[in-house]
């Protein structure tokens, strides 16, 4: 069957369907991990409150006697765990720097947890552990401390990853979506969808030409400069992961207690990305990024932080893409093409399950 034919048909049993929260009442769905309203609803209702914590972030402040320091955790099970632009490896790696970079700080170490499937391959084993050195040499990090367990044939996907890393703020800006202010700027650091896309046609071996690229990679230098020039007049950043640009808006709405505005004609999409979209019935604002992230600035910067954006290369299609307004019946809305307003539905899930 052609392998455009055969994806049509499982999406519409899979990518395509919208979790519901009906679906289960006694068990966790796959949605519940994957990025969008189900998953925030589910670590707000069952894991904080047992936790006994008020909330759990990307990155925290942990008070220490040199400066504050952050910490940030996270687990990967992309499937496959090679995809265009990357790999497991490398996206463990410059994942738990971007989490750590968006907050305002800088990686200095990180952990490796490797959850080994039994009867996997040592070549396979050995280009991720040398995809995670090489990252990790490009950003600057050790890897200080680890662990390993095998588990029988069939109990994981060949391989998962979990990281922490640790950092160090960069100044005494504290970057919060609850700072994010009425006519503030919405700003994205490059082309949207990237990894998503690239990740399901490896998945589903689609053989497009061109081959969709995931936008892996390292935010940490732009971050740094972004913050560096602009200060206060930088309120916050999110890379847009599971969930996209949507869910990240969303949450800083809710937080916020204001509305987010997008111009669709300046958020920019790949033409690779838009076609598989088209084709797919995908929007681009719901696809997971890991080289992307969202900020919001006063509008008095908005300018310098494109200019700043600009000069790396990770973020040199930085462009402006939407304001704040006063909280209005939508959270999130979107003027399309034609000059229409229309809300922008926060996802459930993800429609790409697995994607990091």
């Amino acid at each position: 069957m052609n392998p455009i034919n055969n994806l049509l048909n499982e999406a519409k049993t899979l990518y395509l369907t919208c979790p519901s929260e009906s679906t289960a009442k006694d068990v966790v769905l796959l949605a519940q991990g994957e990025g969008g309203r189900l998953m925030r609803k589910f670590i707000h209702e069952r894991i904080v409150p047992i936790l006994g914590t008020s909330t759990i972030e990307d990155a925290v402040r942990i008070p220490n006697g040199a400066g504050e320091l952050a910490i940030t955790t996270d687990s990967y099970v992309v499937s496959p765990l090679f995809f265009p632009g990357g790999d497991m490896g490398s996206l463990a790696v410059n994942g738990t720097v971007n989490d750590l970079a968006v907050a305002g700080a800088e990686a200095l170490c990180i952990t490796l947890g490797l959850i080994i499937e039994e009867g996997l391959p040592f070549e396979i084993l050995d280009r991720i552990l040398q995809s995670v050195a090489k990252a990790a040499r490009e950003c600057g990090v050790a890897v200080v401390a680890g662990d390993t367990k095998v588990v029988p044939r069939g109990a994981a996907d060949k391989l998962f990853i979990n990281t922490t890393g640790v950092g160090r703020f960069r100044s005494q800006t504290h970057l919060s979506c609850q700072s994010i202010q009425e006519g503030d700027i919405l700003l994205v650091s490059g082309p949207i969808g990237q990894h998503g896309v690239a990740v399901l046609a490896a998945r589903e071996n689609l053989r497009l030409t061109p081959e969709p690229q995931s936008d892996c990679a390292a935010l940490h230098h732009a971050c740094a400069a972004l913050l560096d020039a602009l200060g206060g007049d930088l309120r916050a950043m999110r890379d847009a992961t599971r969930g996209g640009v949507s869910a990240v808006l969303h949450e800083w709405s809710e937080a916020s207690h204001s509305s987010m505005k997008l111009d669709e004609s300046k958020i920019p999409v790949s033409p690779e990305v838009r076609g598989v979209c088209e084709l797919l019935g995908l929007d681009p604002l719901y696809v997971a990024n890991e080289g992307t992230f969202v900020a919001a600035v006063a509008p008095a910067s908005v300018d310098l932080a494109i200019e700043v954006l600009q000069s790396h290369r990770v973020s040199g299609s930085a462009k402006a893409i939407g304001c704040v307004l006063r909280r209005q019946s939508s959270p999130v809305v979107i003027e399309r093409m034609l000059g229409v307003l229309q809300p922008v539905d926060e996802p459930s899930g993800s429609p790409l399950p697995r994607i990091c």
